[in-house]
């Protein structure tokens, strides 16, 4: 079978299923796991985030779509020559990755019409039933119920642990200029971290919200996962923000004053739908109940240095 995958979170699966060599195009955020990233990039972004503030991409972002252009384009005569049977992409977010209607003509124009699989996911048990979807679409179900299992013993091992233990309030940050709380599946995470998530709305997008929505919140935990961003970008982009002046009451936070305001690889951990969603609920509960998952921070991880906390 000939697969492009256009979704980061769906090519994980595919490459966990045993298809990575069956992969004949994937998307330009699709880096993981290492044996895939040779592939064929179909989708190349019209704006370059790499060295961009979190106010310079949102500026960007907005400034795209209200002139009726697309944040995304489909590399056509790269896509014609892959072939395809089989194209997986979302339906979930025009700013996160390609969506069918940028297919529809590519598709049209090939000699074979492939099979469209389109994925829609919004909370965790939406994710790991995309795990079976895709497992049936390339004839991997055994493959794929026994991975959907895996991550569902996984969380359940998670939710038995801090399932009498108190639950600290826990906000996430998915974006920081301006700021958005996390939305979809992250406060859904949190819930079964054992944390309490105040804001964010589960299984509905990111909103916008007000600085002083999370000093009423008072989190124990502060959470920072711009999404797309790795932990060491996070807190480069938290340093050049100044937060402790830029955000009124900022020391009054009972994670600020007490060191639990984190980094996060959200690229690899909160903002893509696939499989590692399970390993960033264990990374949360590790910050939420460091009595019970030790103290150590797990890889991905970034505690703000305690110089940054204090108000300038």
């Amino acid at each position: 079978m000939r697969i492009c995958s256009l979704l980061p979170g769906a090519t994980e699966v595919v490459a966990a299923l045993g298809l990575a060599d069956e992969l004949v195009g994937i998307s330009h955020e699709c880096d993981y796991p290492q044996e895939i990233r040779r592939k064929p990039v179909l989708v190349r972004a019209a704006i370059d985030t790499a060295q961009a503030t979190s106010r310079e991409i949102d500026r960007r972002v907005r400034e795209t779509l209200e002139n009726g252009d697309r944040l995304y384009a489909l590399d056509e005569p790269l896509f014609s020559r892959a072939q395809p049977d089989l194209v997986i992409t979302q339906d979930l977010c025009q700013v996160c990755a390609i969506t069918p209607s940028q297919l529809q003509r590519a598709i049209a124009a090939l000699p074979k019409e492939p099979r469209l699989l389109t994925l829609n996911p919004t909370g965790l048990n939406d994710v790991l039933a995309d795990v079976e979807r895709i497992g049936g679409a390339t004839g991997r179900e055994p493959e794929a119920r026994t991975l959907a299992a895996t991550l569902r013993a996984r969380l359940q091992s998670v939710r038995e642990r801090v399932a009498t233990a108190e639950r600290p309030t826990v906000v996430c940050l998915e974006w920081l200029d301006p700021l958005y709380a996390a939305g979809h599946w992250v406060p859904e995470m949190v819930a079964r971290a054992g944390g309490k998530d105040p804001i964010g709305t589960g299984s509905a997008p990111s909103k916008h919200i007000a600085w002083e929505q999370v000093l009423a919140a008072a989190p124990d935990v502060l959470v920072m996962m711009p999404c797309g961003f790795s932990a060491t970008k996070a807190l480069r982009e938290l340093d050049r923000l100044a937060v402790p002046s830029r955000w009124p009451g900022w020391a009054t936070i009972p994670a600020v004053r007490n060191g639990r305001v984190f980094a996060v690889d959200a690229s690899s951990y909160f903002s893509r739908p696939g499989p590692r969603l399970v390993e960033g609920v264990a990374m949360l509960a590790t910050l939420c109940h460091p009595s019970l998952f030790g103290a150590t921070l797990p890889p991905g991880v970034e505690r703000m240095p305690s110089g940054n906390l204090r108000a300038s």
